[in-house]
Formats: C-alpha cells, sequence, structure tokens
C-alpha cells in the first residue's frame, strides 16, 4: 500500500471513529437539578444530564463523571476531587456524589462523558460548575445579626393573630422601619474570586459599589422563621474593584413583620428587620479576607416609611441618601449598626429558582375617573407591582392602588375585604423619577393612580405620570411544557390557567396573590402535575416538603397551612385533603423525578402524620376536614374526599417504605390501606345502585381514580358516573377543588374523553369557558367567578390537555418519565393538537393531526428513555412509521399499540 493510501485510509477511520462518537451526545448537566448552582448543600449533592442522538433506540451504557478543583485542573485531565471511572450504568438522573467531604464556600468544576448502546464513548460535555454554601456557625466567621433597632422579646408575637388585633389590645405594633445598612471595605490585591452569602429578614435588597446585587424579588424566601432561615449566594468578584469597595443593603419586613394599619389576614411579628452577610474573597495568592456584619457597620432608616406584605408600600423620595450604597458617601450621621439577638434557626441555602420579575405589561386602557383621578386597564390579571415614571414638584404625593375589578363608575374595587392595599410616592421634584415597590405585591390588573395631572397634555401643579407599567413577579422555575390545539377555547382556558400558576409560584405556592398569599397544602396537593407539566417544580417542592417539616406538630399533625404563620380552629388546621401533602409531595418527587433521597429524609415525617391520621380514625374512616371545597351544591359527604386522600396516601406510604427497604413497615400501611378500603366501600358504596354516597361527581370520580372501586364493580361505577353526567348533571361540572381532580382523571384515563370534551367545550354554565365569557383573564377561585379572581385550585384541565389531548403521560410503574405512555386523544372537533414536556431525560415532544381517513403523529422521545405508544386504529388500519409500513403492533380496543425507543418518529394510520 502506498504512503498517500495509507494516509487517506487513516482520515477515512479517524472520520468514521468521530462519526460513530458523534451518534450520541451530553447537551446539558445539571448540578442539584440546576445549572452552574451556587450555595449548595455539599452532603446532598447529585447530578444529571440530557443525551441527544440522532439514532432510534438509544441508551447509555455507561458513564464517566469527573470533578476538579479549578477548571485548567479540569481541562488538564487532572480530576483532584473525584472520578467515578466508567461505572456500566443507564442511570443518567439523581446520580450521587460519593467522593470525599467538600468545602465550604468553594466553587468546583465537573464533566461527564457517557457510553452509547453501542459501548461507543461521546466526548466530554462542556464544563460545569457548582459553589457551595456554608452550613456551620463556624462557617460564617463570627458574622453577627445586625439592624438599625431591636425589637423587645415582649412584642414578639408568634403566631400571628387572625386578621387583626382588637382596639385598645396591648399588642398593637406600629410598622418596622425599614433600614438601610452600609460597610466599606478595602481589597488589598488581585482578587481572584468573591462570594456573597447573605440573608435579611424579611426580605433584602442588596448592592456593591451602588450596582444591585442579582435581580431577586422577594428574597429570600418564606419560611418558618424560628425553624428555617433561608440564605442567598451571589458570585460578586466582576463588581469588586481594586481598593475601596462599599455594600449596601436595604430591608424590608415580608411575612417577618406584619402591622395592622392596612389589610392584613394576620397580624404579628418575628422581630424587626435583621440582616447577617458574609463575604469572601479570594485572592490571587490563595489568601482569603472575610467581611462579616458586625457593629462596624452603619444603619439609618430607608426612604421607605411603610411596607406590609399585605397592605402595601409607601416611599419618601426627599429622604433619599445619594450614593449611600457607594464609597463617597459619608455615613457619619449614620448610626452603629444595633447587635440583634441571633435566631436559633438552622441557616440554610435557598435551594429554588429565585422570585424574579418575568413578564412586563403596558397598559390597554387609560380612563380618567374623577378630578385627579386615571385608571388604566392593563388586560390582564397576574401578580405584580406597578413602576411608575412622573414628574412633579418636591413633597408631592400620588397614591397608587391595585385592583382585580372595577366598580360601576370605573374606580378600582378591591373586592372580597382585600383593602386597603396601596402604594404611596413622594416626589423629591427632580426632574423625571422613577419608582416601584419592593417589599410587597398583589394581584393587579387595573391600576388606579390618585392626585395626579388627568391630561397629560395640559399644564398644571400635579404630578405628570409619563409611564405606568406592571412588573409580573413568579417563581423564575423554568418552563417544563407547551400545548396547544385547534379548539380556540381550550386554549383560552391553558392560557387562564398558566396565569394563575405562574402568579401563585412565589417561593411556596400561594392560594392567590392578595387575599392570602398563604401555602394552603390544598393548591399543591391537587395541583402539583398539572404545576409540573408547565413548570419544573422539583426545587420548588423540595423547599416545601422543608416547610411542612418545620410545621409538624408535636402530634404528627401537618396543618393545611405551612409556614403556619397564622394557626387557624377546626378544619382550617386539620383536613386531610390538604395535609397528605406531607406524603404525597415526597411520593411525587419520586415517581416524577426520580429522587428516592427525599423519601429517605422525609420518612420520619410522613410516618408521625400517618400515625396522627390513624388515631383521628373512626372504624378506619377519616370523617372530618374541609370536604370538596367549593363544589357547586355541597353534594359530596366530607368523610369522602377525607377517606379517599387517606386511602392514596398510605397507599403511597407503603410503596414508599418497600422502595427504602423498611419492609414491615411497607407490609403494615399495606394492611392499612387494604381495611381503609374495605370501610370506605362498606361506609359509602350502594351495591345495588353502584353509587358512592350521593353519587355526585366527585363521591363516583374519587374511587374510581383512587383504587378504591373493586374491580368487579369498576365497570357499573364508570357506567354510572357517565350516565348520571349526561342524564342528570347535563354535562355540567359540580366538583370542587378536591374533586375535579379526579373527575377528569376517571373520565379521560378510562375511555370517556368525549364526555370530558362536552363538559369542557362550553360556556353557557359555570366552568373554565363560562368564566372567560365573564371576563376572567386569570382562574378564578369558584366556578362562578366570584372571591378572588387569580386562584390556580382549580387548574387540573391541564393534564387532559398534556395527558390525553396531547398524549404525554408516564406508564404506571414508570418513574422520572423513562418509559413513556404515549396515547392522543383526537375527541370531539379537534383537527389537530401538539404539546411538549421537558422529562428529567430531555424534551418529548407530539404533534397530531387529524384529516378523513389519516391520522399523522409525530413523536419525540429522549435518549435513555422509551416509550408505548397508542395511535387511534381500527382493523385494516395501515400504519406507517417514518413512511415504513409497521406491521409489529398489537390492537387494544381502538388502539394500536407500538413500543419505540428514542428517537424521532412520524407515525400514519390510513
Amino acid at each position: 500500500m502506498t504512503c498517500r493510501k495509507l494516509t487517506v485510509l487513516i482520515v477515512i477511520l479517524l472520520i468514521a471513529g468521530h462519526t460513530v462518537n458523534a451518534q450520541i451526545r451530553v447537551v446539558a448537566a445539571l448540578c442539584d437539578n440546576r445549572t452552574n448552582p451556587v450555595g449548595i448543600d455539599p452532603r446532598d449533592l447529585f447530578f444529571s444530564w440530557e443525551m441527544y442522538s440522532p439514532k432510534e433506540a438509544v441508551m447509555q451504557s455507561a458513564y464517566q463523571l469527573v470533578i476538579a478543583s479549578s477548571k485548567a485542573k479540569l481541562t488538564a485531565g487532572k480530576f483532584d476531587v473525584f472520578s467515578t471511572d466508567v461505572v456500566k450504568s443507564d442511570r443518567s438522573i439523581q446520580v450521587r456524589y460519593s467522593g470525599k467531604a467538600l468545602q465550604s464556600a468553594q466553587t468546583y468544576f465537573w464533566k461527564v462523558r457517557v457510553w452509547d448502546t453501542d459501548k461507543k464513548p461521546t466526548d466530554w460535555s462542556a464544563t460545569q460548575q457548582f459553589t457551595t454554601g456554608i452550613f456551620t456557625p463556624a462557617d460564617w466567621k463570627n458574622a453577627r445579626w445586625i439592624g438599625y433597632e431591636e425589637m423587645r422579646d415582649a412584642g414578639r408575637i408568634v403566631p400571628f393573630v387572625h386578621l387583626k388585633m382588637k382596639a385598645g389590645d396591648p399588642r398593637i405594633f406600629k410598622n418596622a422601619r425599614s433600614p438601610l445598612l452600609r460597610k466599606e471595605f478595602t481589597t488589598t490585591r488581585n482578587v481572584a474570586k468573591a462570594f456573597l452569602f447573605i440573608s435579611g429578614l424579611g426580605h433584602y435588597e442588596a448592592s456593591i459599589n451602588g450596582r444591585r446585587i442579582g435581580n431577586a424579588f422577594l428574597s429570600p424566601g418564606w419560611t418558618s422563621y424560628d425553624k428555617t432561615i433561608l440564605y442567598n449566594t451571589y458570585d460578586i468578584t466582576k463588581q469588586l474593584r481594586p481598593g475601596n469597595n462599599a455594600i449596601g443593603v436595604m430591608l424590608g419586613n415580608g411575612f417577618y413583620s406584619i402591622s395592622q394599619e392596612r389589610y392584613v389576614k394576620g397580624t404579628g411579628t418575628f422581630g424587626n428587620p435583621k440582616l447577617i452577610a458574609l463575604l469572601k474573597i479570594t485572592y490571587t495568592d490563595g489568601s482569603t479576607e472575610h467581611i462579616i456584619t458586625d457593629q462596624s457597620w452603619k444603619a439609618t432608616p430607608s426612604p421607605i416609611t411603610f411596607n406590609t406584605i399585605y397592605g402595601g408600600e409607601d416611599y419618601d423620595a426627599r429622604l433619599e441618601r445619594t450614593g449611600w450604597n457607594t464609597t463617597t458617601f459619608s455615613d457619619k450621621t449614620w448610626n452603629d449598626a444595633v447587635l440583634v439577638t441571633t435566631p436559633t434557626s438552622k441557616l440554610l441555602p435557598e435551594i429554588d429558582y429565585p422570585v424574579l420579575f418575568l413578564d412586563s405589561l403596558t397598559p390597554k386602557k387609560r380612563t380618567v375617573v374623577g378630578p385627579n383621578t386615571v385608571v388604566y386597564d392593563f388586560g390582564q390579571n397576574c401578580s405584580g407591582i406597578p413602576r411608575i415614571r412622573v414628574r412633579g414638584k418636591a413633597g408631592q404625593t400620588l397614591k397608587i392602588i391595585p385592583a382585580e375589578l372595577l366598580h360601576a363608575d370605573g374606580t378600582v374595587n378591591q373586592a372580597d375585604g382585600v383593602t386597603p392595599h396601596s402604594y404611596a410616592y413622594t416626589l423629591k421634584g427632580d426632574g423625571e423619577e422613577t419608582w416601584q415597590p419592593r417589599f410587597s405585591y398583589f394581584a393587579v390588573r387595573y391600576v388606579q393612580v390618585e392626585g395626579v395631572r388627568v391630561d397629560n397634555n395640559a399644564s398644571g401643579q400635579l404630578p405628570l405620570v409619563t409611564n405606568l407599567t406592571v412588573l409580573h413577579n413568579r417563581n423564575a422555575a423554568p418552563q417544563n411544557g407547551t400545548f396547544a390545539c385547534s379548539n380556540e377555547l381550550f386554549n383560552r382556558i391553558y392560557t387562564l390557567t398558566d396565569w394563575a400558576i405562574k402568579s401563585n409560584l412565589q417561593s411556596y405556592i400561594t392560594d392567590n396573590p392578595q387575599r392570602e398569599k398563604l401555602s394552603w397544602q390544598g393548591e399543591q396537593n391537587f395541583m402539583r402535575t398539572a404545576i409540573n407539566y408547565t413548570y419544573n417544580v422539583y426545587n420548588l417542592y423540595r423547599s416545601l416538603i422543608q416547610n411542612m417539616t418545620d410545621a409538624q406538630h408535636e402530634n404528627g399533625l401537618v396543618p393545611d397551612i405551612a409556614p403556619e404563620y397564622i394557626q387557624f380552629d377546626g378544619p382550617f388546621v386539620d383536613s386531610p385533603e390538604w395535609g397528605t401533602t406531607a406524603i404525597l409531595d415526597s411520593w411525587f418527587l419520586y415517581r416524577f423525578y426520580g429522587d428516592t433521597s427525599v423519601v429517605r429524609k422525609t420518612y420520619p415525617m410522613m410516618t408521625r402524620y400517618a400515625d396522627f391520621l390513624e388515631s383521628r380514625t373512626v372504624d378506619n374512616l377519616l370523617l372530618y376536614g374541609l370536604g370538596d371545597w367549593l363544589d357547586i351544591g355541597k353534594v359530596t359527604p366530607i368523610g369522602v374526599t377525607a377517606t379517599a386522600y387517606y386511602y392514596h396516601s398510605i397507599t403511597a406510604l407503603s410503596q414508599m417504605a418497600e422502595l427504602i427497604g423498611k419492609p414491615d413497615d411497607a407490609t403494615r400501611y399495606r394492611k392499612l390501606a387494604a381495611s381503609i378500603k374495605t370501610a370506605f366501600n362498606k361506609k359509602f358504596f350502594n351495591p345495588d345502585q353502584k353509587t358512592y354516597a350521593t353519587g355526585s361527581q366527585t363521591a363516583m370520580a374519587m374511587p374510581l381514580s383512587l383504587g378504591l372501586v373493586e374491580e368487579t364493580d369498576r365497570n357499573d361505577v364508570l357506567n354510572k358516573l357517565v350516565t348520571n353526567i349526561q342524564s342528570i348533571d347535563a354535562h355540567r361540572l359540580t366538583a370542587g377543588d378536591v374533586g375535579n381532580r379526579y373527575l377528569i382523571k376517571a373520565l379521560y384515563e378510562n375511555g370517556h374523553p368525549e364526555t370530558l370534551f362536552t363538559m369542557t367545550n362550553r360556556d353557557d354554565v359555570p366552568g373554565y369557558g363560562y368564566l372567560l365569557k365573564k371576563g376572567a383573564t386569570a382562574l378564578v377561585e369558584t366556578w362562578d367567578g366570584k372571591s378572588s379572581q387569580n386562584q390556580l385550585a382549580m387548574g387540573h384541565i391541564l393534564e387532559w390537555f398534556y395527558e390525553g389531548i396531547a398524549g404525554i403521560a408516564q406508564q404506571e410503574n414508570s418513574v422520572a418519565f423513562r418509559h413513556l405512555k404515549i396515547r392522543p386523544q383526537p375527541v370531539g372537533d379537534l383537527t389537530w393538537a401538539r404539546g411538549s414536556f421537558h422529562s428529567p431525560y430531555g424534551w418529548v415532544k407530539t404533534s397530531w393531526t387529524k384529516t378523513t381517513g389519516r391520522f399523522s403523529y409525530q413523536v419525540e422521545i429522549p435518549v435513555n428513555s422509551r416509550a408505548t405508544v397508542y395511535l387511534p386504529a381500527k382493523a385494516g388500519s395501515k400504519i406507517y412509521k417514518n413512511k415504513k409500513i409497521v406491521r409489529d403492533y398489537a390492537f387494544e380496543g381502538d388502539t394500536a399499540r407500538l413500543e419505540l425507543g428514542s428517537g424521532n418518529y412520524v407515525l400514519t394510520v390510513e
């Protein structure tokens, strides 16, 4: 062979080898379910990655994950922290770190490579990094909690008083002042890295050299402050300057202190605003320096003259101190910061995504409603705050009132008793001024501005508003899915529900953004699946579980709200449909994300709550609680919903016990679940009528969906439910918060999506379409459109949109969507639909069209997962996969079942 031929052969082989390697590649790599996270717990570290391949049916056969102490070492192949070597495994999610103990407040660099089905390796993934948090008092380097003023111990009011204290109550207190705190320091050498670890209660805004640190709203997140306080971590390396630097922090009250001058859901205080911070500076020579909060800081009241999470915020711009957070400012007139009482709580890193302003709304309409008053209609109800630009004279004050509704005269209507919530801005008189609240928000569609010029073109003495927008705040959890179809009403229902979901995804899940702002457990219990199809809530639900653990009572009860800022009475503190969230959240994180560690951590909490529920039973039944809240007609006995959730949670607990190696517990809970089922059927089932309890939609659907119906009666009960809906209810919806989800599931999972289509595809009776017809722009609290105009609790229909119409679900025994169930439902007059869902393994996408005699379905299945696909077909139908005839399938009823591996497919039925 000539030298030239040999060279050509070598090049061809190299290209071929590279092509083989490129058949699979790592396209996303996550640590703690986030990209390049900071402030993570090194004791609970895990990695995940997603892959792509143009080939079909590709699975991972092995992986190698490596970690180094610097990017240079990682690139050079010096894995001085950790290397798994080559692990023969198809595991690509929840891969737990098993190396040596990691240091706190350190940045580590990592990457991963995998081997495909043919045992061919990929290139390394892009370099990733993570920064550990700080976890012991020693790690905080003697940083102290500081403030502007200490509150006497006797002033503490925890738990909060429901609503307001009565006039004359000696405990009534004034709104806690919002302070400014500052500290100057000098960097003496070249800075390699600088991390700020900070918590401010109730909330803080921090800046360095006059520039904002981060862009989060209402940080840190809401917790049971006596048990857990969260801190945040920021990389501020690029914001430091050689030589002199200044750090500034403004504090607000949040849920830490709520006075009763305006609207409140509860009144109380843990204390006055306070701050703890540690700035760790690492120099290029390897030395470190720590700037800590102590008495060397300076403090003074801020221009915020009033703020509560419920009542709003006032700001006097004349009190601004220009440059207060820069090195050119003189703080000689400021007080020394006060060392305040150190909370006994755990200081933990905030693991969830921050709350951010993720939308900006502009007015759709401007209406003059009074001599000096204008109302702006933004066309959309959302959680938000106003941002105003205004010109005027120093000392002039304008009042801003947000609302969901209007009165007949066009002025804003803060309905449902949620009043007053307002903002006041006093001008400094220095050209155009821009202001927005920092520590409060509301449900807002309309904004009324008082004390301003109503004619923008006319001269006058009053302030002139030059611009007004609404900033929408929500949890920054990444979008997890999309849905659209040929039915415009369904698309509007999807948007209606999505606005309610994202308006109530904050640092916990609220029930509404105005009246309550509390984390009622029912919302997360009933809506977790619908929410998860639209947003990645893995980290949020981990935070919710911590809140429930902290809120658990000594007797094992997990209350209906967590954090339990207010201790309610009766079913408002103890309702099983709400409390069983404490068990079912962990089951959800395992089933949907594959997390077994959360099951192990929360097992003691879950079993204590299960024991509490058992202590409250009467003959294995729970006959108390809130029942099917806000159903139409109050037609379902309370014991039906309470006991059904009891059975559901104990069944899940038995499976979790088995999962973590507790077979004796698993057996005990399995037997208990069987006893509950027997008792439930004895109490509520009429074998002659094939009816449960009153025969309501909820009473019939919950047993069907939760496995309480004996198999021999299942078809009869299902047929009775459908017959009742059609003949008695006339396709009207009656189920409430608790039962609506199970009504939807009972219909679309059991062969009756057409009935569900008919119920949903109307606007003439209370339901989704009815709310839209009445002008709702976010899902409303009740089916008839009353009460809160922004509440997510009834949004269960999204489950059908994703799992039914789009056909994206997972098989019954699948975990983390490893085995997909792709079963579209082209019902009613639908001619097309498309959906997408970001599973832990990657994006699942579907899109179908239906024409006379032809059904076409595009499906994308991520690498390292597989799917069972069900296509609408009849005997004699021809089925094609990527234009090739398919013969390997089986019929199930009116569908053809195919087994597919990962890849992109066009499936056609003719």
